[in-house]
């Protein structure tokens, strides 16, 4: 190591330098300390790891045929590190092959040797510019996100920030909350945001999925058991409403419990207390009950489903969370926050969404919401071959949806019966268009049609056109 300081002077950049022969790193490090860079000379890439990983440098050149770790090794290494440098590699051994993986591993460029220190130079200030920009870049998205993140919950539209305003004014109260809203809008989020600004933040946060369990499993779950209440309960048992004993208990989809848990569970709201599974003597408890359901519960009330008492202990406040097709302009910065994640999860390299397939995922409709919509970015960030995401990379029924709307619009039926159009007539045309705004895939057409691909032949050969292809 050299005794230079390590901190990173005003106006120059922090640049680590790896070879393992000392004359090459020192009179690297001398070259760039003249130009106002800090610079820190080591002899191997286990070193340059251990430093990286406690500095952080703006900047990396090595080697890279070293004794241990290579230099491609150590490339590998930084790139999982949080916020990696720019690598700049260098070798003697200028094949392409090397070059060319070294590229593909991440690196900003390389250098032949024996190399003139002027192209040093060059290629230094290009990878430090570019490090610049990353930084600005990641900058200005946190600064978005503090305005438009609230807890994990991304929005810019003023119906979620209305929700935002609404939890903080709820949270520090210990009133009951409903949430509200179809399934993959974000209500366990809500939940969680609700206790995190609640008095109760320091204390347990307990989530239970109403659904996941047989109801004998979810009360045993719920309210605990005593030792022998059932065959294989062969120890006091405590539950989840006394592990959560001063905090938060937030039951998911709870439009789906018995009668008999709806009972046991009014008993908690009103009296604070219950009883264990096989337990004669209530046990007390001071919890903040927070559920969720994608149900309509004044219609199950109305059935008879629903105790009508629990209902309006239940929804004290009722946060009603719309679906995304209800906030389109959050679309794009969800997708780009979906984006980052994925390629971050795995350790891909940072990639973009092509301008026109954004607008594709924007007017689609979303029935699985803001869940399904981060399950399609995954899978098109780890499928896509570039850095940039395009068609080719999302599901094919996203396409055929957002065709379908915006080539067979309703103006289709308004014509067919201005037209007086016989059925024969109208079931041409609309295979026609249908055909057409799926670029003539009969494959495609003969499934949003629901019959097979001969029957769609056979109609297109009445109507006079080629059936070949696909």
């Amino acid at each position: 190591m050299s005794d230079q300081p390590t901190t990173r002077e005003a106006n120059g950049a922090s640049i680590l330098v790896v070879d393992d022969r000392p004359e090459m790193t020192e009179m690297l490090a001398r070259f760039l300390r003249r130009r106002g860079h800090t610079v820190e000379a080591v002899n191997s890439a286990d070193e340059a790891l251990a430093f990286a990983r406690g500095h952080r440098p703006d900047l990396v050149l090595t080697d890279v045929r070293m004794p241990g770790m290579s230099g491609l090794d150590l490339l590998r290494a930084l790139n999982e590190e949080p916020d990696p440098p720019q690598v700049i590699v260098m070798t003697a051994f200028g094949t392409v092959e090397t070059a060319v993986e070294a590229m593909r591993l991440g690196a900003f460029h390389y250098i032949l040797k024996p190399f003139n220190l002027g192209e040093v130079k060059v290629v230094i200030e290009k990878a430090l510019e570019r490090r610049k920009l990353e930084r600005e870049v990641r900058d200005l998205r946190e600064q978005v996100e503090q305005r438009t993140e609230f807890r994990g919950i991304l929005a810019r539209s003023k119906r979620m920030h209305e929700i935002f305003d609404l939890i903080r004014r709820v949270a520090p109260t210990s009133t009951t909350v409903l949430i509200t809203g179809a399934s993959g809008t974000g209500k366990e989020l809500v939940a969680r945001a609700l206790h995190h600004h609640s008095l109760r933040r320091e204390r347990p946060f307990v989530s239970v999925n109403c659904t996941a369990l047989p109801e004998t499993l979810l009360e045993s779950e719920l309210f605990g058991h005593a030792r022998g209440a059932f065959t294989g309960a062969i120890m006091d048992k405590r539950g989840l409403f006394e592990e959560g004993d001063s905090g938060t208990v937030f039951l998911d989809e709870i439009g789906e419990i018995s009668p008999l848990l709806q009972q046991r569970l009014l008993r908690v709201l009103q009296e604070r207390e219950f009883f264990r599974v096989g337990e004669s003597t209530p046990r007390t408890v001071d919890v903040r009950i927070i559920t969720a359901t994608n149900r309509d519960l004044q219609t199950e009330v109305k059935a008879g489903r629903f105790r009508e008492d629990l209902y309006y202990r239940l929804n004290v406040v009722n946060i009603h969370l719309p679906e995304l097709r209800e906030r389109r302009e959050d679309i794009p910065m969800l997708v780009d926050h979906f984006i980052q994640k994925a390629c971050r999860v795995n350790r891909l390299r940072e990639k973009t969404i092509a301008p026109e397939t954004l607008k594709k995922l924007v007017a689609h409709e979303w029935p699985g919401n803001v869940r399904e919509l981060e399950n399609v970015i995954e899978r098109a960030a780890v499928l896509s071959r570039d850095t940039l995401i395009t068609d080719e990379d999302l599901p094919p029924e996203i396409i055929m949806n957002v065709l379908l709307q915006q080539s067979l619009p309703t103006k289709f039926l308004a014509d067919a019966v201005n037209d007086r159009l016989t059925l024969d007539e109208l079931e041409k045309r609309y295979i026609l268009a249908l055909l057409d705004a799926l670029h003539g895939s009969k494959s495609e057409t003969a499934k949003v049609l629901g019959i097979d691909r001969k029957t769609l032949y056979r109609r297109l050969l009445q109507y006079g056109v080629a059936a070949e292809g696909n």
